[in-house]
């Protein structure tokens, strides 16, 4: 001993560093009483120093044992040093009993893993039973700003708190401080699993875990997450969007399956909030669709639709489709191709267009007095029919009908008189026609039935029979005129104009009668009208 203390030591202070862990663990400390043999050093009292290291002083870095330890300095002896020595030996160097031989491995194990621990990018704070800080690792100090000496004494889990607040670190505003401070305590007190977004102030947002450990203390894992939290806030403000429109929305993945069902379209189908939450196919939300009766479709159509509706979606065809409703109204829906593969169904309720669209139809189409089909309209289905008797020759007959001097009824009667008149001569025709017969006012008191399928005796016994049973009013009689297509007439016109000849002559045979193939039928006694 007297050697040693004769051996001359450096009272001047030192930075050193103490490596193990091959090179992986490296510690500042400061150096007292450098001397040839070993040294005291002055370490952070959170670092465990294993038995054997490396100190790198003076750009020398020279092989020690620990030789004691307190909480703030360790004494140290040199390798060199013992090796040469008569009375030091490695082996008295280390522990001589197998207890303290695995304490000090134990040591150095958990050296190793706070050393590798302070190397993640997670922020890591393990507390004991008391909820003080036994270690807290660099990528933690780095994220809140935290003094390495604030670290090293160990401070409570609220102490980290409040510094977080004093440095203005959280989201929150200053008369919510108290709370949220008080809610972070109790979340780590109870040992709640559950993760936490934590919001920073400058935009930032850590993910927060509380795990529970063995000894009852808390390993508290920090991540930053803000990217994931921002694309998610993205999706919820684009959620809460969709949410807010009239129109109904569906959001289908590349299977199929939806994805997204916005609050409109719940309504509107009626879907359960569970259902939807459940992201089913849309296959089989279809198929429950057509179990709650949504659509106003027959039950032996509804197979058919759910069959082209799937079709359809899976092809990505954007035609419009109007479905429907079981209360009436009609919906019309769409289908987009969505980037991703996936589709976006859209549902709109159209059933004022479509209202409007059949009458601005009916309109063009039909007489606002009659309800027959007018001129325009008779027309465009004549000339269909007369297509197709050009092309496989079959019968077709046209019977033109005219109100016996219709101007004197409107002047010695009314124009009221003349109108209920037009109006059972209408009723007339539509009750007696096949479903195959086209009706219409041609104009006046001139109307047209053109019968498909049908040959001229066929069809002057359709006029007997549909106009010889009724008068249309006390007096009132009518002409008609009946024709035949044939194959070398030029078109629907020359077919007009054969049975307008016909007409003439049975107004000029004396009125109330068909002319017929150049024959004149009279109507039988017809029965009053009871109009």
């Amino acid at each position: 001993m007297e050697e040693r203390r004769q051996e001359s030591r450096h009272r001047t202070l030192k930075a050193g560093r103490i490596i193990f862990n091959n090179k992986q663990s490296v510690f500042d400390c400061l150096v007292r009483n450098l001397s040839d043999s070993g040294a005291c050093l002055q370490v952070n009292g959170s670092i465990d120093i294993p038995v054997e290291f490396a100190l790198d002083v003076d750009g020398e870095t020279r092989p020690c044992y620990l030789v004691w330890m307190t909480d703030t300095r360790a004494g140290i002896e040199f390798k060199t040093f013992a090796k040469n020595a008569t009375h030091i030996t490695p082996e008295s160097a280390r522990p001589a009993n197998k207890a303290l031989q695995f304490d000090q491995f134990a040591t150095t194990e958990l050296a190793m893993l706070r050393a590798a621990l302070d190397l993640v990018p997670v922020g890591i704070v393990l507390l004991d039973a008391e909820m003080r800080a036994q270690f807290i690792n660099r990528a933690f100090r780095q994220m809140w700003r935290l003094p390495d000496e604030k670290a090293a004494c160990h401070p409570p889990f609220i102490a980290l708190l409040y510094h977080g607040r004093d440095t203005r670190a959280y989201a929150v505003r200053p008369d919510d401080i108290d709370r949220y401070v008080a809610e972070r305590v109790e979340h780590v007190k109870s040992g709640n699993p559950k993760p936490r977004d934590l919001r920073l102030s400058n935009g930032e947002v850590i993910r927060f875990h509380c795990t529970t450990l063995p000894s009852g203390g808390r390993m508290l894992c920090y991540t930053y997450v803000t990217d994931l939290v921002k694309e998610a806030d993205e999706l919820a403000m684009l959620r809460s969007s969709l949410d807010q429109m009239q129109q109904g929305i569906i959001l289908l993945d590349e299977f199929l399956n939806a994805r997204f069902m916005n609050q409109a379209v719940r309504n509107l189908w009626e879907i359960p909030d569970d259902q939807a939450d459940r992201e089913p196919s849309y296959v089989k939300l279809l198929n429950e669709l057509s179990n709650t009766r949504a659509h106003r479709i027959p039950a032996d159509k509804i197979d058919r639709y759910i069959e082209d509706r799937i079709a359809l979606v899976r092809a990505g065809d954007p035609s419009p489709m109007d479905i429907p409703h079981r209360d009436g109204r009609i919906i019309r829906s769409q289908c987009a191709i969505l980037p991703s593969g996936g589709r976006m169904l859209t549902y709109n309720d159209v059933t004022d267009l479509v209202v409007r669209a059949k009458q601005f139809e009916e309109l063009a189409t039909i007489d606002g007095l009659t309800g027959l089909y007018n001129r325009r309209h008779f027309d465009v289905l004549a000339e269909a029919e007369w297509k197709r008797f050009q092309r496989y020759h079959r019968p077709l007959s046209l019977i033109l009908i005219d109100i016996d001097q219709f101007k004197e009824i409107n002047d010695r009667r009314g124009h009221t008189a003349g109108d209920v008149a037009l109006k059972k001569l209408a009723t007339m025709c539509m009750e007696g026609k096949r479903s195959a017969d086209i009706v219409a006012r041609l104009g006046g008191d001139e109307f047209v039935m053109l019968l498909p399928e049908t040959g001229l005796q066929q069809a002057r016994s359709v006029a007997e029979r549909i106009l010889g049973a009724t008068e249309l009013l006390n007096g009132v009689t009518f002409s008609v005129g009946v024709a035949e297509a044939a194959l070398r007439m030029s078109g629907l016109e020359a077919l007009l104009r054969s049975a307008d000849r016909a007409l003439y002559n049975a107004k000029s045979a004396g009125k109330n009668c068909i002319w017929c193939e150049g024959k004149i039928i009279d109507f039988p006694k017809r029965s009053p009208t009871t109009a």
